[in-house]
């Protein structure tokens, strides 16, 4: 399998303008530039796309790490935090909010160990990855 998404960009780095399209659409030639990357002006940016993509990663991926343990998940939510630091992204701090049925806090987070290890964007992430857990009863 193999996935793609193209950036595009016209003039220099603080002036000029950009645009991101996947290959699936969802993103469709949506806009970036030096302020909404390095300030809070509207648009996305790729620390922001980095972040997306290893929350939503990370989750179904513990949600099969769940399962394998014999547990279903009613929900799982997860917030990962990108540190852009340097010109690198230095940390992603996942936050997990779960509910899943008869399960204990040490199963739990072997589960989250598992799939912070596992998922295939923390494995090509080369920043620190932290993790912080709630899970409801």
């Amino acid at each position: 399998m193999k996935r793609h998404a193209t950036a595009f960009w016209k003039g220099p780095g603080k002036e000029g303008l950009g645009s991101l399209t996947t290959q699936s659409m969802v993103l469709q030639q949506t806009p970036y530039t030096f302020n909404s990357r390095f300030s809070e002006e509207a648009g996305t940016n790729p620390e922001e796309l980095v972040a997306a993509a290893h929350a939503g990663c990370f989750t179904m991926k513990l949600s099969f790490v769940l399962g394998e343990a014999g547990f279903v998940p009613d929900t799982l939510e997860t917030t990962a935090y990108i540190h852009f630091e340097n010109g690198a992204i230095t940390v992603s701090h996942l936050l997990v909010t779960a509910t899943v049925p008869q399960i204990d806090q040490r199963t739990f987070e072997e589960c989250v160990r598992e799939a912070e290890h596992t998922c295939p964007l923390s494995r090509v992430l080369q920043a620190k990855i932290t993790v912080e857990t709630v899970l409801n009863s």
